[in-house]
């Protein structure tokens, strides 16, 4: 599902086009009409805040009409790639559990005193599973 943070990788028309040399990540609404037409390869966990506050482009699907405009990203890490000292740890609820399970149930039906009226829903993009650093 095309969420905030997610992974995707570019492609043409063809869907088998894709190489993995061109990815994306979602950092604004939530393009759901992508869901099962681009294939979703990860989530980022932690630094989405970096590739958020990018200057967005004006041109044609959000590119920069003007490549003056265009912020190099020099480095990217991805935590398997890194050496097992380095890598950082990461705990996630597990979304077959109880208490997942109450956790939907409280985003569909907020009950904190600024909702007057729970919605008795969610949707799908606003209940991703909780992660959270080990601290080291």
């Amino acid at each position: 599902m095309h969420c905030y943070g997610m992974v995707g990788m570019g492609r043409n028309y063809s869907p088998n086009a894709g190489t993995g040399s061109e990815l994306y990540t979602v950092i604004g609404h939530a393009p759901r009409h992508l869901d099962r037409n681009i294939a979703l390869v990860g989530r980022i966990v932690e630094g989405i805040e970096h590739l958020s506050s990018l200057p967005r482009g004006k041109g044609v699907l959000g590119f920069y009409e003007d490549e003056s405009r265009r912020t190099p990203i020099l480095t990217v890490r991805v935590a398997s790639d890194l050496p097992a000292a380095e890598q950082p740890l990461f705990e996630y609820l597990d979304s077959g559990s109880k208490t997942f399970a109450r956790y939907a149930e409280a985003r569909a039906n907020r009950r904190d005193p600024f909702f007057n009226v729970p919605a008795g829903a969610a949707d799908v993009c606003s209940v991703t599973v909780p992660i959270r650093r080990v601290a080291e």
